[in-house]
């Protein structure tokens, strides 16, 4: 349970959200223009970049917070990982683009998708605890 004001988590949640939903979409671009369009269009290579980039920064702050949160645990919480880790990642947008591939008829893709999203998800998150594990 937060030891902040309801206000105060919202606030942290929702300014931490603005910004990771800022740097979500810069990503895209980023993406797009490095890759071009035309890649972009077969594979959703950004929602798959921020959602394995996310969940590895997700596992660093989890591991971080468990030894160092202290007092402040709840707030940086709230305001990196709820807000910023929950608008920067893109659950979602993976579940609309894998929707769209399977109704596309693109079933290959649809499954190496999932697969790739849920193995880099998970296996960042993991990587990223084991990190702040090692490095505490």
């Amino acid at each position: 349970m937060s030891s902040l004001s309801p206000l105060a988590a919202t606030v942290n949640v929702a300014i931490g959200g603005a910004f990771g939903a800022a740097l979500r979409y810069q990503a895209g671009r980023a993406m797009t223009t490095w890759l071009g369009a035309p890649a972009m269009g077969v594979f959703p290579w950004a929602t798959l970049a921020v959602n394995a980039l996310g969940s590895l920064l997700m596992g660093v702050l989890a591991g971080w917070l468990a030894r160092h949160g202290g007092e402040s645990g709840d707030q940086l919480r709230l305001l990196l990982g709820a807000g910023l880790l929950g608008g920067f990642t893109t659950f979602s947008a993976f579940s609309l683009e894998l929707v769209l591939l399977i109704q596309r008829g693109q079933y290959a893709i649809a499954v190496l998708y999932a697969f790739l999203s849920f193995a880099l998800g998970i296996s960042g998150l993991f990587f990223g605890l084991v990190v702040m594990r090692t490095v505490s």
